[in-house]
């Protein structure tokens, strides 16, 4: 039987800020760091389901509007002042500079950062194929006795629609 060569060029890091994707980055970076692989960080701004059925009662132009007018606010109120688009990729760009600070063993190159909307599972499958990434790494929320049933919807979703091969990290159990 003869193995297939792997060549691990370009890995995408899908991170929705939580504490499983902070762990799931170490593993990005070792495998980055084994392979000689480029990252690309990815933080998809999630839509929400209603905002589909919204939108088809309203003009798309009166929809914007709204949205517009209450993002701000609504943000604000959610997940704090700094989570614009490009404070957010400011964020990420400095969670990375800082982790190759303190990796002096390590050595990694990101890519890209980016921050898109959408649905998460669908745009993180769809910009691996765009980047034309060989691996993801991201992880899961699954914990307890829901995760044997469940890994993640979106890690799932992933798992099961994605072409290349996926690397779900939970975090190791405490205690």
């Amino acid at each position: 039987m003869k193995l297939s060569n792997i060549q691990i060029k370009k890995i995408l890091y899908a991170t929705d800020l939580s504490e499983s994707a902070v762990h799931a980055f170490s593993y990005a970076i070792s495998l980055a760091n084994m392979y000689g692989a480029g990252i690309t960080i990815l933080h998809v701004l999630t839509e929400f389901p209603e905002e589909r059925f919204i939108s088809s009662m309203i003009p798309p132009s009166t929809w914007k509007a709204i949205k517009e007018q209450n993002y701000s606010k609504a943000r604000d109120e959610l997940i704090g002042k700094k989570r614009e688009p490009a404070a957010l990729k400011d964020v990420l760009q400095a969670f990375s500079e800082e982790v190759k600070a303190n990796s002096k063993d390590q050595s990694f190159a990101t890519d890209e950062i980016l921050i898109k909307g959408g649905a998460p599972a669908e745009t993180i499958v769809q910009t691996a194929k765009e980047r034309d990434c060989d691996l993801i790494v991201m992880g899961t929320r699954g914990q307890g006795i829901l995760a044997k049933v469940l890994m993640g919807s979106t890690a799932k979703w992933v798992v099961q629609h994605c072409p290349i091969p996926v690397l779900v990290i939970r975090l190791p159990q405490s205690g």
